[in-house]
């Protein structure tokens, strides 16, 4: 692994641990002595991490002369400083382990490496590719029923090249602790394309053909109320695993009665949502145009919201969260036409002067039947006083 450069340069390929020592140049009665002093620096997993993983850093070193105490500084590859943390430290081996890794940690890192006796000043370069999706670690979706809604993951295999193999799988569940469904698995191909496969008919969705590299996709062409719940996407790689989860919330109303609102009568309007509120969010219901009357909101953490209306119009049911409107529901509540409020008011009226004249008729009847009844009774008491007077006559 050496050459002679030039008659006074000798070149070593490949440095080792093993190198490490004191090379001696002798030139007729001269000699000349040379310290060689070697670093190595190793990455754990080859620099190939998954995300919230923690890498480990081995430093290593050798020298004929006493070893130094190293001082070590660590660069992200935004340049940011990192503070790493020893976990061991023996002058000889250094064991360093870094903060758990996001997807745009990805990059080239700095090793840089100081000692004042024998005076070290070498920075180090190390490549860190994290495999993982760029999505937040929880993300809310919120849709409405009846709508259409798509769910995304994005990874960030094309961005840092990633040219080894690994799979997944999108798995949902209604809420936790509850059995989970695989939706979908994917893999990647030979061309280093995704590749995805149905696995659930129990659930209507689809899978999108055109869609941005290195991203699943689920299509929810027409959501339920119990479409919702947490979709989580997991990602393997040799036997270790990343995931990310979106949780879907869906919002429908209701009204009760349904129809047209006629004059004077009144609809109760149910505002529902199908997941726990985050915190500092609520339901808000308000008329279109309307005024502050027309507003009325729940309280934080409640997930469903009624209000008694006596107004038609465009209704408006709002999920709220730090000052953001996330997701509106319209409910058009339609007044009933002229001649049904009419035919309404008609028939309250013919009602009311039916009712009378039973009422009137009841009496009358009443009336008459107490009468018959006095009558038969004065009639009853003749035949028995006459009857009593013919038997009197016999006996004398």
């Amino acid at each position: 692994r050496s050459d002679i450069k030039t008659q006074y340069k000798l070149s070593v390929r490949d440095l080792k641990l093993s190198d490490a020592g004191t090379y001696t140049c002798e030139y007729g009665t001269h000699e000349v002595r040379t310290s060689l002093h070697i670093i190595n620096l190793t990455i754990s997993l080859n620099g190939h991490f998954l995300q919230n993983e923690v890498p480990e850093l081995i430093l290593t070193q050798n020298s004929s002369s006493p070893l130094p105490d190293l001082s070590i500084t660590l660069f992200d590859s935004n340049n940011n400083r990192v503070t790493p943390e020893i976990q061991n430290k023996n002058l000889q081996e250094y064991i360093v382990n870094l903060k758990e890794l996001k997807t745009m940690d990805s990059g080239t890192w700095v090793c840089q490496i100081h000692s004042d006796s024998p005076l070290i000043n070498q920075n180090i370069s190390f490549e860190v590719k994290v495999l993982g999706f760029q999505n937040p670690d929880l993300e809310r979706k919120y849709a409405t029923v009846d709508s259409t809604v798509i769910l995304s993951w994005h990874l960030n295999s094309q961005k840092i090249k990633w040219r080894k193999g690994f799979t997944g799988q999108l798995n949902w569940k209604q809420q936790e602790g509850a059995e989970s469904r695989e939706l979908l698995d994917f893999s990647v191909t030979a061309e280093e394309q995704l590749h995805e496969t149905k696995k659930s008919n129990n659930l209507l969705f689809e899978i999108p053909e055109s869609k941005p590299e290195s991203t699943i996709e689920v299509k929810l062409p027409k959501v339920h109320f119990n479409h919702s719940g947490q979709y989580q996407c997991q990602l393997e790689y040799e036997g270790r695993h990343a995931q990310s989860k979106i949780e879907l919330v869906v919002m429908k109303v209701s009204a009760n009665p349904a129809g047209p609102l006629s004059r004077g009568a009144s609809v109760t309007l149910t505002c529902q949502v199908s997941r726990p509120l985050a915190p500092g969010a609520y339901l808000s219901w308000e008329r279109v145009n309307g005024t502050k009357m027309d507003i009325k909101n729940s309280k934080q953490s409640e997930v469903k919201l009624e209000v008694n209306i006596t107004t038609a119009g465009l209704w408006s049911c709002h999920l709220i969260e730090d000052r953001d409107k996330k997701i509106t529901f319209h409910y058009h509540v339609e007044e009933a036409s002229v001649w049904i409020n009419n035919v309404i008011i008609g028939a309250s009226i013919g009602g009311s002067l039916l009712a009378f004249a039973l009422g009137c008729l009841c009496i009358i009847s009443g009336v008459s039947w107490q009468r018959r009844r006095q009558r038969a009774k004065r009639m009853a008491q003749a035949r028995q006083h006459l009857l009593e007077n013919k038997t009197c006559q016999c006996q004398q």
